[in-house]
């Protein structure tokens, strides 16, 4: 199922459904760049609270929203993340590059 994209004021909602691996990098890519687009987002929020887990695939999609994101002077933040996500972002040192809440 593609990712939910919502626009509040200058925060860019992304929120995904699902498990995050490969699969879902054509999804991602076109809902992040709706985000990366809209002129008033300055900050992206990618919202896990539905992902179960994701793989390297998904780690490195978030890299290069991040990447592209810093191109436009926008923030990228991950939001709502569970346990099991939380522990592959440890593992990946995420804490050191994105701002997780």
């Amino acid at each position: 199922m593609r990712p939910i994209v919502k626009i509040e004021g200058k925060v860019g909602r992304l929120m995904l459904l699902g498990q995050f691996d490969f699969q879902q990098h054509r999804d991602f890519r076109q809902a992040s760049q709706e985000l990366l687009d809209a002129n008033e987002v300055q900050e992206i929020r990618v919202d896990f609270d539905q992902v179960p887990s994701l793989d390297s695939s998904a780690l490195g999609m978030l890299l290069l929203l991040k990447e592209r994101a810093a191109m436009q002077k926008k923030n990228v933040v991950l939001t709502n993340c569970h346990a099991p996500v939380k522990q592959v972002f440890e593992m990946a040192q995420f804490q050191n590059m994105f701002t997780i809440q």
